[in-house]
């Protein structure tokens, strides 16, 4: 039987524990303040990069694992398996995915496919999890590929910015604007499209703004005719998280809700603060 071995980016935020019972693969991707470079969830955790962040006047950088990376891994992976599937953030907010895609070119002991996930955060983590479950059970590249299609093609995301400094840092609204929105307490909703982080809505707070999530999620939840896992995902707002979580477990018992978090690589767009919710197709509860 072929073997097929999952490989994913720091993006994906996996806890250890899922990382070791599905055996998935990470690269990580960077963060830079100034001259100082750090391996996200290696060199640097959440935590201390929040805490890092609110200290500097600068934005930090990311950047994406070098081609050496990717083919190192690759090289080492082929020596006992067949296939590599290799799932990443979405390709429009990041070079990783073509990366992958390149490397996996050069690699001839086994063939490689690199997935853009059009996504990030633990909406790419349940891809890689659905993929390296059903390797493990015994099936095959296509069909992990067509189930992994399926998910994508079904995967949404909301989420809430708490503190547009990180906005204006990077030069995304001017100051002028962006001084003004947060005087007014504006709250961008921000949403995928074609895997690329676009604006949906301007709320005046951020309560009203996750009444809107909720609204919207309740909307998408009305109108599909399959199974549902769920994720909550913030940036160290985990009371609000908590309570977000457990109204809508209790709303909606017969989907599968998961928390999780927006690591570094993230955390320089959102800021500390966000918070959301992305959903997508449970394809073992069909």
């Amino acid at each position: 039987m072929p073997k097929i071995a999952i490989v994913t980016d720091s993006t994906a935020y996996l806890s250890e524990e899922d990382k070791q019972t599905y055996t998935i693969h990470t690269v990580p991707l960077s963060i830079s303040f100034g001259q100082e470079t750090y391996r996200e969830t290696v060199d640097i955790q959440t935590d201390a990069f929040y805490e890092r962040m609110r200290e500097e006047e600068e934005l930090p950088t990311s950047s994406q694992p070098a081609l050496g990376e990717f083919i190192s891994l690759y090289e080492s992976l082929a020596e006992t398996h067949d296939s590599i599937i290799s799932i990443h953030l979405s390709g429009q907010i990041s070079g990783t995915y073509q990366s992958a895609k390149s490397a996996g070119e050069m690699i001839e002991q086994a063939t490689v496919y690199a997935v853009d996930s059009k996504i990030t955060t633990y909406a790419q983590g349940q891809l890689v999890i659905q993929a390296a479950m059903m390797a493990e059970q015994g099936c095959s590249v296509d069909e992990i590929l067509t189930t992994l299609e399926r998910m994508i093609d079904r995967t949404n995301a909301l989420f809430v910015v708490d503190d547009l400094t990180n906005l204006i840092k990077g030069g995304r609204i001017s100051k002028f604007a962006g001084s003004m929105a947060t005087f007014l307490k504006i709250k961008p909703v921000l949403t995928f499209e074609a895997g690329e982080i676009v604006p949906k809505e301007k709320i005046r707070t951020k309560k009203k703004a996750i009444a809107h999530i909720k609204r919207d999620f309740d909307e998408a939840v009305k109108q599909v005719d399959y199974p549902l896992q769920a994720t909550i995902v913030h940036a160290r707002a985990d009371e609000e998280a908590t309570e977000l979580l457990t109204e809508l477990q209790a709303t909606y018992p017969e989907i599968d809700f998961h928390m999780s978090y927006f690591g570094p690589v993230i955390g320089v767009h959102v800021g500390e603060g966000a918070i959301g919710i992305t959903w997508t197709i449970d394809p073992n509860r069909e």
